[in-house]
């Protein structure tokens, strides 16, 4: 039985277009930080990231009530790195750890810049308001001090297709905050 000419367009066009949408499926769009509790739930946060971008977590050290922000990137396959510390001053549980990054002072603050060490996925068991864990990323700032205070949330991040970012571009997950937005903030 002949193929007719319409219908091998059809074929090939259908053809096409699996192959089309099975390739963006492997291009990379970069990642997702995903701030989840690690009892379960939905995410408090979702962070569309570049491999190297730079997101803070910034909180008041609950001994000396001082600030304290840690900066941290992904790397391309999404594993998150703590790139610099910064603190008003030394204190309980704060310092250089020998053989990581370099201490510089930047004002009143010192800071352990350029450390590069590796976390991975991590918990952090968010302070009451007053800690104010806050979660800085392109300018909007998250307080999850008053979103989830005393839960203990995990710190993973995926990389995602291109096809996945840019449906994301269009249909933000409900836990990405606003660019140009604060959310949650005190």
């Amino acid at each position: 039985m002949a193929v007719g000419p319409v219908r091998r367009i059809i074929i090939a066009g259908t053809l096409l277009a699996l192959l089309i949408v099975t390739s963006t499926l492997q291009f990379s769009g970069g990642l997702e930080l995903h701030i989840t509790p690690v009892k379960g739930g939905a995410p408090l946060l979702v962070l569309p990231l570049k491999a190297g971008e730079p997101f803070t977590i910034h909180y008041y050290h609950s001994v000396e009530n001082a600030p304290i922000w840690e900066v941290h990137s992904l790397d391309p396959s999404g594993r998150i790195f703590i790139e610099e510390e910064r603190y008003l001053k030394f204190g309980a549980g704060m310092g250089k750890m020998p053989g990581v990054g370099r201490m510089v002072r930047r004002g009143p603050y010192e800071a352990i810049e350029e450390m590069h060490m590796p976390t991975g996925d991590f918990v952090l068991r968010i302070g009451s308001p007053g800690v104010d864990h806050t979660v800085i990323w392109r300018g909007t700032r998250t307080n999850l001090s008053i979103l989830a205070p005393h839960v203990a949330v995990q710190f993973s991040a995926t990389p995602v297709s291109w096809l996945h970012r840019g449906w994301r571009r269009v249909f933000p997950h409900r836990a990405t905050p606003s660019i140009g937005n604060e959310t949650n903030n005190s």
